[in-house]
């Protein structure tokens, strides 16, 4: 749609005068030139140089405004005058002052009294169209919880779809794709959120728990480049808790996809893990990584002007129960922003409801939902409707520079608009009171501010719930918006023609309404009391207004008397046109309107915003200028780029002194201040960027610095665009019995009246033609492209005050007629003018051809007329039938035309011309194709007739149909004056010519073009696929080509089905051509089948538009240079930066024999390249050189030596290498290569960039020094960054062993693209039947109306031809150009299709996956590979190749397709592609089969095309006439005059060396697009990606499938048997793991009795999924110091594909799966350690998961283990067990604290063993502590004993350790006690004893 505005906005300039070459004296002598316009005539315009393309030409008016107000200039004239004459004389005039006529614009300003008018005809906004959004969820990490079983679901819009649940784990890997249809338009599903969000175990019974959400809008990521996110990172946060920081990442890609957008994806190699998440995390560039929440406050404080939403009848039901007469509207506004939903309050029965309260959202900054919906809704009872929407657009109300602001707006009036203001129950356009569309009427004005506050979340007291609140506020003064003023809206209606006759003949009036001023029919609504002045709500009462008509008096004279509007014109009757249109008679009696309006005086912002535009007008005219200098190949584009920049420098600065004035007026908001800020920023920086750019302009610059200045056009024009309303638009109705039937809509700001030239609107006080069309819906299709009416108007509106001027840009010679007669009435406006001066004029409108018309008949084809509208007359050319390249060659003579107002003015701006083109049918009306608008060239009746301005030269005028082109129209028009001597002064017409014709007067001949005589040979080859006509089919074929009226016809093919090539191939015919290439008739080439009796029906037809690429270029020109012709006719263009495309080995060098030698010798080299690498920059393939066999030996023997000192990659084994080592290892190269020309780019912009700034900031002290040295230091610290990324710098050392395999070329696209369609000397020509349907993208070919091709090619050269060429030897006369072709006899061929796989298939079942197989067809024969489908696949690997015989050329059309198996029902078409074999096979660039990189004759690269290099090579030479091949000694071959080096020994399958020719041979045919005139690049062994498309859903991509095409001849030896390129199957492996101890285990249980701590430990593992294969160790009961002891083994046997490191786990996806699906998951080993509870829920503590490829080696000791390991994982080394086989360490346990934090929970001592399943199988060992190879039982402690087993034992324990100084002081108590017992005891006893012994 913006492309079209600005079409629109440029196309019609019918005021650009055309420019002359005058000198700076002459224009001053002109006195001061009016506003910049002066600039454009310093660089001034010859007429010569114009272009034939003025695509949307108004013609151009042809001088500037003041060069015949006084008499011409003779010094003006003269220079004028040299100039044609130089330019007739082929002089080269100084090309700074050539300007031409631009592509699609008119200039833009020079004219004085009319604006250029725009024809934006059908509105397209509002049109649905089909997108597909795809997001593929790859994988998740750190996501925040324990334990987590997380699913991602996706959510646009309405719709959602999940993944499958993943269980115990934080970074689930899911690698899942949705694919989401629509059909809305596009602001509607740019405005749609999508939504990723991780919930915790959810399940059918329960709705899980969110973890964090991720949000933006769909535009966001169509504004991508390639419309996508590729493999990025969405950052989650928790919408309930905005203090919670992340919540993790899902890494996914996301794509959205228009009709015809192309997406490029890059290849889905196996890719390796990203771990730079900060790095790549899903952002649009220039938005920081760390995103703060922020609240977004939008204010409402109250509105006006609301329409009335209920019927009357209703009113008067209420006012007779309620007794009152209430507003009939129950206003409230509702604001949408990112996905959530704010409402204020309902004002009952209000039409200026107050409502003072805020809605506050609270979203992440900045946001990445880029628009706000504010409606204002009806409350109602039934449902809410809404009355009027705005859209507030994020970017445009913030600015994110350096010196940026957030985003701030108001308070501030905004516009609403939508349906017509009368109520209806059923609005056919409500659609446009939801925004969608172009808003017809004024709705209502909303008085609204929007700011925002960043959130400190640490903060306490901050709400954490992002839910939407609503507040109140308190009001604000009447002042805030500024000062309310009177203004004045003058209009006048100087013509009204081509009324649609569909109207009827009721009287006809047009009203006039600004806001719901002048709104005299929708019930308008009523002023407010104390208001009376300034009727804020609008405009009176139709009987209040009537009355104030009739009885106006004297005493409203006064200059301040309340003046009364007049709003709309007196209603007339319409008259007569033609067939079609009528017209007003408003011939002299012109009547006119005035309205006064009362708004808030806030025209600085529109003023500024004028100035920008203008700005950007001028641009946009000038670049379309150097387009066009470019495309038409005229000289010194580079002089007119200069021009241009120059012009844009100054108008930047003038801004920057306009701009700055009035700055404190009242009622400017802070975006105004900060707007204007960021504006004169912009502009000082752009005008600087200019004058730099403008000094580096050099001609071979001009392309890119062109796109430089494309970049500034777009950022004047969003600069341009005020987010603040103020004045709202104007509308115009023209109303038939009294009922509205067509609109136009024109911005306030584009007629608004400034005293300062450039701040004026571009059609204040100008004559504008406009053009109303029906409104809403009601204009889309056919009936938005018919004009309903044409008016030419004329506008002003200013402040009341400075009404004095108003008159002043009318066409002069009136008087003013004023409603109210008597003396004084200076200030009132007049009712209407009277014009006494008119002129009379004959237009001659030249109609010589049009060209690539729309098709309007079934046939394919139309019968095309032009009717020409001027003023009130219409005349229509002759109807030629059958064709959509008419030459008419017509003079329409209009006579006796009257124009009003004065000569001079008429002369420079005459008004315009409207051509109409329209297809005539016998029955009914005629079909309208197109339109376009052309401007007169204008003599005066004192002017003479003759050159420089006459005769006219024809021009090409862009013909549009709605929104789309629809051909162009070769045309010139003069306007003659008829003066009082009458039509004998006029030059004579010549009579007709033509005795056939009759009275046509044909093109004159001054201005037809001069003619050549040509030579058209046309190559007939065959017809292919012509489908049935009326059922019956084409048998007996015959194509007829015309061109200007001459033709040939083809032999008559006898028997289309037996063989549809014709028998004579070359045939020619002579024909006259204009010498101007651009006016080149086109070719038509339609096909008949002949039937019996005579009768010739259509098949279908082509017309080639442009025959240039067909002209015959004579060989002596090219012979200059054999180099550039050769690439450019095969179309590869040099490197961006223009070095050579010969490669680094390939330097070639001359010798005195004058033969150039090509080096292929990598010893030449003086740095080892491994491999060279050689980036193409046109083509997303690389080409890449491998060193030979030799060199290869070499390298062995030297890593061999090193073997002793370090750990060197194993040299892989050739037996272990097969074509998927071949693919994958390409890919690998692709992909380095893809990212090496991205950073190559992206230094070149840096480069550039910075070389702007610098000579911006005038640092330019030395240019070499500028583009040498500072660029380069600055890239380095900022590529630095990249550096890591990529693991530029070192991983590429580290990855040495890449080149020991040999590589193919992988194509991201279709090999057609890469080869210019294979149409290097066979075209194809697509024949069209039937209507043309329209489509906005009507770029995208309509396959419906395709009925076949016509085969074959054209060559037209100027006669006589040089003699030279028919000498040569062997010329066959018969053949014409075409010499040397094949024969087009049937031949037979064996075709080998090979399918590698498939990418991103379009989901075909409910599951949303689908079960794809291939199907191959070609002709009768069909291959259904139906039961090897691969189950639940959307990326399913075929691997499979299928040879099918074909008979060229009856079946050459092979369709590869990928279906969708069901088991019940039919399968399901999900994509196809189709490849024309016949092409590919005839083709100079040899795609019949690839020409591998290297010769072997044995392994996984063997040579499988049946001719070897050699005998390839001595073909080609003998066919191209070349000097040889001969074989030279030392590996040297000479072709032509260059000689190529190269190895010359192979090694057999015994490793025997032998000598041969095939290197050498195979080197020249690597470089055969080197030998000068027959060189071309021949097609290398490759694998293409092809779009897989659905008729059903055409444009839109379904998928991609790789695959490539052998063919091999019949009659020559049959090939070897087929590559085997079978998908590798996974090898099976077993990971043997023995968890020996735990430490530091966190303690998680508390003692019962005592309070102590400890955990019952075991740890799980498990590899393919919990549910899969987990196994648990035996518990460590009660350990109290975090060890555990175990002893025990895991083993977990699993299948495993080496190259794209994936584990293959195939199992049935539910109980009613049919059978098992196949899917690839990371080879991660997860180990959890957990805390065993007997009665409840096992408790997690922590886990760690080990990705098998790289994962950080184990601590020697639980000491040094550290959670470090986990958290600096990318800085430590790490290792595969895929090649260590057995590691042995620790390892931390990880989880997250409460804050999110990652604390360490426990270490593990484990051992890892991996064997493959045969090592297993001799070594079998058991699970756990089983046999065989059983483990010993670990030595627990035996406090580790259970409680159940020795209660009392545990408690002894327990007591001991707790209390064991108590314990000791009370044991030696004890014993104290027990020896004072005893003591005591024992002492009688043994005194007793003691004394009877003593006695005894």
């Amino acid at each position: 749609m913006g492309s079209f505005s600005t079409f629109l906005m440029s196309v019609m300039e019918c005021c650009s005068s055309r420019r002359r070459v005058c000198s700076p004296h002459t224009a001053t002598a002109q006195g001061p030139p009016r506003d910049d316009r002066a600039m454009a005539s310093l660089h001034s315009r010859s007429e010569a140089g114009k272009g034939v393309f003025s695509a949307m030409k108004l013609g151009k008016v042809r001088s500037s405004k003041d060069d015949h107000k006084k008499g011409d200039d003779a010094a003006i004239l003269e220079t004028e005058d040299l100039d044609r004459k130089a330019m007739r004389l082929g002089g080269g005039l100084d090309p700074d002052t050539i300007s031409l006529a631009s592509v699609t614009a008119v200039t833009t300003n020079v004219s004085n009294k009319r604006s250029k008018p725009d024809i934006k005809m059908e509105p397209s906004a509002g049109r649905p169209v089909d997108y597909q959004i795809s997001v593929t969820v790859i994988e998740a990490r750190q996501l925040v919880g324990l334990n987590m079983d997380p699913v991602v679901c996706v959510e646009i819009g309405e719709e959602k779809k999940y993944t499958s649940m993943k269980e115990s784990t934080n970074c689930p890997y899911y690698n899942e794709y949705f694919v989401f249809d629509f059909h809305v338009p596009p602001d509607v599903m740019f405005d749609k959120i999508l939504k990723l969000s991780v919930i915790h175990s959810k399940n059918l019974l329960r709705s899980g728990t969110l973890v964090g959400t991720f949000k933006l809008d769909v535009g966001t990521v169509y504004s991508q480049p390639e419309h996508q996110f590729y493999h990025k990172w969405a950052m989650l946060s928790d919408p309930d808790d905005i203090t919670a920081g992340c919540k993790g990442y899902i890494k996914c890609d996301i794509a959205v996809v228009g009709k015809g957008d192309n997406i490029k994806t890059p290849h889905k190699a196996n890719e390796t893990d990203e771990d730079d998440i900060e790095g790549n995390l899903l952002l649009p560039e220039g938005v920081p990584s760390e995103r703060q929440w922020a609240r977004f406050y939008v204010k409402i404080y109250r509105a006006e002007g609301l329409p009335k939403m209920n019927t009357s009848i209703m009113a008067n039901v209420k006012k007779a129960f309620i007794g009152e007469n209430r507003d009939l509207v129950d206003p409230y506004v509702q604001v949408l922003f990112a996905g959530q939903k704010g409402k204020t309050s309902v004002q009952k029965s209000s039409y200026e409801p107050i409502w003072n309260e805020q809605i506050i959202f609270t979203d992440m900054f900045p946001p990445l939902c880029k628009r706000m919906k504010v409606q204002i809704r009806d409350s109602d009872k039934v449902n809410d409707v809404a009355i009027g929407t705005h859209f507030i657009d994020l970017r445009k109300i913030a600015n994110d520079g350096d010196k940026g602001f957030l985003p701030t707006m108001g308070p501030a009036w905004v516009n609403m608009y939508g349906s017509t203001r009368n109520y209806t129950l059923m609005d056919e356009h409500q659609d446009l009171n939801e925004g969608l569309g172009e808003g017809v009427s004024f709705r209502a004005r909303l008085l609204i501010s929007v700011a925002v506050e960043i959130l400190d979340t640490t903060s306490s007291e901050i709400m954490s719930s992002t839910e939407v609140q609503v507040e109140p506020v308190s009001n604000i003064s009447e002042s805030a918006t500024g000062k309310v003023e009177e203004f004045f809206l003058f209009g006048s209606f100087l013509e009204a023609t081509m009324i649609d006759r569909k109207i009827g003949d009721k009287p006809i009036n047009f009203e006039v309404t600004i806001g719901n001023y002048g709104n005299q029919l929708d019930g308008v609504s009523k002023p407010v009391a104390g208001k009376t002045k300034k009727r804020e709500g609008g405009g009176e009462s139709d009987e209040e207004e009537s009355e104030l008509i009739q009885n106006s008096s004297d005493e409203e004279a006064d200059d301040d008397g309340d003046l009364v509007s007049v709003s709309s014109s007196p209603p007339m009757k319409p008259v007569i046109t033609d067939r079609n249109y009528f017209h007003l008679p408003y011939f002299e009696k012109k009547p006119c309107i005035y309205i006064k309006s009362w708004w808030q005086d806030q025209r600085r912002r529109l003023y500024n915003s004028n100035i920008m535009d203008k700005i950007a007008d001028k641009l946009e005219e000038g670049l379309n200028d150097v387009q066009e200098i470019i495309k038409t190949e005229k000289a010194y584009p580079e002089r007119r780029l200069r021009g241009v920049l120059e012009e844009l420098s100054t108008g930047c600065s003038r801004f920057v002194t306009l701009a700055n004035k009035d700055q404190n007026q009242a009622g400017r908001t802070k975006l105004d201040r900060e707007r204007l800020k960021s504006c004169m920023r912009e502009m000082e920086s752009m005008g600087q960027q200019a004058k730099t750019i403008r000094s580096q302009v050099k001609r071979n610059t001009v392309r890119d610095k062109l796109k430089l200045a494309l970049n500034f056009l777009q950022r004047l024009r969003f600069l341009a665009d005020e987010p603040q309303h103020s004045i709202p638009d104007m509308f115009i109705w023209m109303m038939s019995n009294n009922k509205r039937i067509a609109y136009a809509r024109i911005p306030s700001k584009d007629i608004l009246y400034s005293i300062v030239d450039e701040e004026m609107g571009k059609d204040c006080g100008k004559v504008k033609a406009v053009f109303l069309r029906l409104p809403g819906k009601k204009g889309f299709g056919p009936a938005g492209w018919t004009v309903q009416a044409k008016l030419e108007m004329y506008l002003w509106l200013g402040l009341n005050k400075q009404r004095k001027d108003f008159l002043s840009g009318l066409p002069s010679g009136f008087e003013e007629n004023k409603a109210v007669k008597g003396t004084g009435l200076q200030a009132v406006p007049p009712i209407s003018l009277m014009y006494n001066m008119k002129q009379v004029f004959q237009l001659r409108a030249h109609m010589y051809q049009a060209r690539s018309l729309f098709a309007a008949d079934t046939s394919g084809l139309s019968d095309p007329f032009a009717r020409v509208f001027f003023s009130t007359h219409s005349q229509v050319t002759e109807v030629l039938s059958e064709t959509l390249c008419p030459t008419w060659d017509q003079l329409l003579v209009f006579d006796n035309v009257e124009l009003y107002g004065e000569a001079t003015e008429l002369r420079d701006d005459p008004p315009i011309i409207v051509i109409e083109i329209y297809d005539q049918d016998t029955v009914g009306k005629a079909e309208f194709i197109g339109r376009t608008f052309a401007k007169p060239l204008t003599k005066m009746v004192d002017e003479h007739y003759g050159p420089p301005r006459f005769p006219p030269q024809l021009e090409y005028y862009q013909i549009y149909r709605g929104n789309c082109t629809a051909g162009e129209l070769l045309a010139a028009f003069e306007l003659l004056q008829i003066g009082p001597a009458g039509r004998t002064e006029l030059p004579p017409i010549d009579g007709p010519t033509d005795v056939d014709r009759g009275p046509i007067l044909p093109v004159p001949l001054g201005i037809r073009p001069v003619l050549s005589r040509y030579r058209i040979e046309v190559l007939f080859w065959g017809l292919r696929d012509l489908k049935r006509i009326n059922l019956a089919q084409v048998d007996r074929p015959r194509v007829d080509i015309e061109c200007a009226g001459k033709g040939i016809q083809s032999a008559l093919i006898q028997n289309y089905k037996k063989n549809p090539n014709f028998s004579t191939l070359v045939k020619w015919f002579e024909v006259d051509l204009p010498e101007n290439e651009l006016l080149h008739p086109p070719l038509n080439i339609r096909v008949v089948d002949c039937r019996a009796f005579g009768r010739y029906t259509l098949v279908g037809s082509h017309a080639v538009s442009s025959l240039r690429k067909f002209i015959y270029i004579p060989p002596d020109k090219r012979a200059n240079n054999w180099a550039n012709t050769a690439r450019l006719a095969n179309g590869y263009m040099a490197l961006t930066n223009g070095t050579s495309r010969s490669r680094p080995y390939s330097r070639p060098i001359s010798h005195s024999s004058g033969d150039i030698v090509v080096n292929m010798d990598p010893e030449s080299n003086v740095k080892k390249m491994e491999t060279v690498v050689k980036l193409d920059a046109t083509s997303d393939a690389v080409v890449k050189i491998d060193m030979n066999e030799d060199e290869k030996d070499k390298d062995k023997k030297k890593k061999k030596k090193k073997k002793g000192e370090e750990i060197e990659e194993e040299e892989p084994d050739e037996s272990m290498l097969d074509w998927w080592s071949k693919y994958f290892a390409s890919i690998e190269t692709m992909m380095e290569n893809l990212r090496a020309q991205e950073a190559a780019w992206a230094e070149a912009e840096e480069r550039e960039d910075l070389e702007i700034a610098a000579e911006g900031a005038e640092i330019k002290s030395d240019e070499s020094c500028t583009k040498g040295t500072k660029p380069k230091e600055k890239s380095k610290t900022k590529t630095s960054k990249d550096k890591k990324k990529s693991h530029s710098s070192d991983g590429t050392e580290k990855k040495v062993p890449k080149p020991k395999v040999d590589e193919l070329m992988v194509y991201n696209k279709e090999l057609e693209s890469e080869f210019d369609h294979f149409e290097d000397w066979l075209h194809t020509f697509n024949l069209y039947r039937g209507k043309a349907v329209d489509d906005d993208d009507h770029n995208i070919v309509d396959d419906d109306r395709i009925v076949g091709r016509f085969k074959g090619s054209l060559c037209m050269y100027k006669l006589p031809l040089s003699d030279e060429i028919t000498r040569e030897a062997g010329f066959d006369p018969n053949m014409g150009m075409f010499q040397s072709i094949p024969h087009n006899d049937p031949i037979n061929v064996l075709v080998r299709v090979y399918v590698v796989r498939a990418t991103d298939l379009h989901p075909a079942d409910i599951n949303g996956k689908a079960d794809p197989y291939v199907v191959i067809k070609l002709g009768k024969s069909e291959i259904k590979d139906k039961e090897n489908y691969i189950s639940k696949q959307l990326n399913p690997v075929f691997g499979k190749s299928f040879d099918i015989e074909a008979t060229f050329p009856m079946e050459s059309m092979l369709t590869v397709s990928v279906y969708d198996w069901d088991l019940v029902g039919t399968d399901d078409l999900i994509g196809e592609t189709k490849i024309d074999l016949e092409n590919r096979y005839y083709s100079k660039h040899r795609a019949t089969c690839g020409i591998a990189s290297n010769y072997s004759l044995h392994g996984y690269n063997v040579w499988r095309d049946p001719q070897k290099p050699t005998q390839i090579l001595a073909k080609f030479c003998k066919e191209g006439k070349l000097d040889g091949p001969h074989y030279g000694p030392g590996g040297k071959v000479k072709v032509s005059n260059r000689i190529f080096l190269g190895a010359t020994e192979i090694e057999d399958e015994n490793g025997l060396k032998k000598q041969t020719e095939e290197h050498l041979a195979l080197t020249v045919l690597k470089h055969w697009e080197e030998i000068p005139r027959v060189g071309c690049k021949l097609v290398p062994e490759h694998v293409e990606t092809r779009p897989l498309l659905n008729p059903d859903k055409p444009g839109i991509e379904q998928g991609r499938i790789e695959m490539w095409v052998d063919m091999f001849p019949m009659d020559v030896p049959a090939p070897g048997p087929a590559i085997d390129i079978s998908p590798r199957k996974p090898k099976r492996y077993e990971l043997r793991v023995i968890i020996w101890n735990t430490d530091e285990v966190i303690l998680e249980d508390d003692d019962y009795f005592t309070g102590e701590k400890s955990s019952d430990i075991f740890v799980r593992g498990w590899l393919k999924g919990q549910q899969e294969d987990k196994q648990d160790t035996d518990v460590h009961y009660h350990s109290l110091t975090g060890e555990g002891n175990f002893n025990w083994r895991f083993v977990f046997p699993f299948d495993y594909l080496m190259a794209e490191e994936k584990i293959v786990i195939s199992k049935k996806e539910s109980l009613f799966s049919w059978d098992e699906t196949e899917y690839k998951i990371p080879a991660r080993l997860t180990m959890q350690v957990w805390d065993a509870d007997h009665f409840s829920a096992d408790d997690f503590l922590g886990a760690i998961e080990l990705d098998l490829n790289r994962f950080p080696r184990g601590a020697k000791t639980a000491k040094q283990c550290s959670i470090d390991m986990v958290l600096n994982e990318q800085e430590l080394p790490t290792i595969s067990i895929f090649k260590q086989k057995r590691v042995k360490g620790w390892w931390p346990f990880v989880a997250r604290d409460e804050n999110d934090e990652l604390e360490l929970t426990g270490k593990v001592e484990a051992e890892l063993h991996l064997m493959t399943a045969e090592e297993a199988e001799k070594n079998p060992v058991g699970l756990g502590r089983n046999e065989p190879d059983p483990l010993e039982k670990p030595n627990r402690p035996t406090t580790s004993l259970s409680w159940l087993l020795s209660p009392m034992r545990v408690t002894c324990i327990l007591a001991w350790r707790q209390y064991k100084a108590a314990c000791l002081v009370l044991f030696l108590c004890a014993a104290g006690l027990t020896f004072l017992g005893l003591l005591i005891f024992s002492i009688p006893s043994a005194l007793s004893e003691k004394m009877v012994s003593f006695l005894g």
